[in-house]
Formats: C-alpha cells, structure tokens, sequence
C-alpha cells in the first residue's frame, strides 16, 4: 500500500473531518475567511455542583463546574488536554484559552454545540495561529439525571462525554 505524503495526508484528515464541522448552524461556524487546520477528539468527564439558584429563593440546580478530558488525534493517540478555562494544551507544545461566542443544541442527550473566539497561543505549537475552535459531534455530557435539592447541595457528579473540537486559522 503507498503511503500519501505528509502534507497531502494532513489536508486529506482536515478535509474529512471539515464535513461533519460544516454541517452546523450558522452561529456556530467561524467567519468566512477561517479554514479548518486541525480536529481533535475530546474525550473525558464534565463536572457539575449543585447549587441554590442565583435568581430563585429554594430552587437548586446543577451548575457546570469544569472540564477534564483528553484530546486525541484521528488514530486515537493521547496529544493534549482540555480543562478549564477553557484551555487546550497540545503535548507538542503550546496552549490556547478562549471565550464562548455562541452556542446551539447538540444530540438529545449531548452538550451543545459551540463556537469560541481563542486568544493568542502561549508556547507555540500546534495552535500558533488558531483564532476559533468550534465544538461539534457531541455525546453526553449534560447534567447529571440525579435531583438537585437542598439535601445534597454542594454535592459533585461527574459525567462522561465526548466532542470533537475543529481548529480554524484565517
């Protein structure tokens, strides 16, 4: 079997994975101009707390807390992590935070979709460069099914998910 080189390999990954990114509603999707560099598969746990309601006296909720998750390339390989932040280190070098732009209902069962608007890298890396990562694909991931109440206010619960987040670059 021939081995593609690198770079054609590279666009050809991008290419395959921009698909499923570009079948997203609008308010998720980076500007014109922003092309797809990179897709990385979070994989790992949401934590949530349950709280008193900030706007309801006696009403709790599960408040989300954070992220601890994985992130793998297309074969499966551990490259970084996500945590929160949000942050995305890359084990080549390099991390990128960002700020929530915009976000739409995923799968039923599935945390949104999402769009962020990323700050400059630190340490380089694979980031260098990235100015949006949208969230797509989502499994799981939403509030725990457990009952908020008084009783087990400040309690913690840690749900499974998973999404892919697709790197865009002008």
């Amino acid at each position: 079997m021939k081995t593609l080189p690198k770079p054609i390999a590279a666009a050809f990954l991008i290419s395959s994975f921009a698909a499923s990114a570009a079948e997203v509603p609008p308010n998720v999707t980076p500007p014109a101009g922003h092309k797809p560099v990179m897709t990385l598969k979070g994989v790992g746990m949401l934590s949530y707390e349950c709280r008193a309601k900030a706007d309801a006296v006696g009403v709790h909720e599960w408040v989300f807390v954070g992220p601890d998750a994985q992130l793998q390339d297309q074969t499966g390989k551990t490259v970084g992590k996500y945590y929160g932040g949000p942050t995305w280190e890359h084990s080549a070098g390099g991390k990128i935070t960002g700020k929530q732009l915009a976000v739409a209902p995923g799968a039923k069962g599935a945390i949104p979709l999402q769009l962020v608007q990323t700050s400059p890298a630190v340490g380089g890396g694979p980031f260098e460069g990235v100015t949006y990562i949208q969230r797509v694909n989502t499994v799981g991931g939403v509030a725990p099914g457990q009952p908020c109440t008084a009783t087990n206010m400040g309690s913690k619960q840690t749900v499974s998910y998973s999404a892919d987040y697709v790197f865009y670059k002008p």
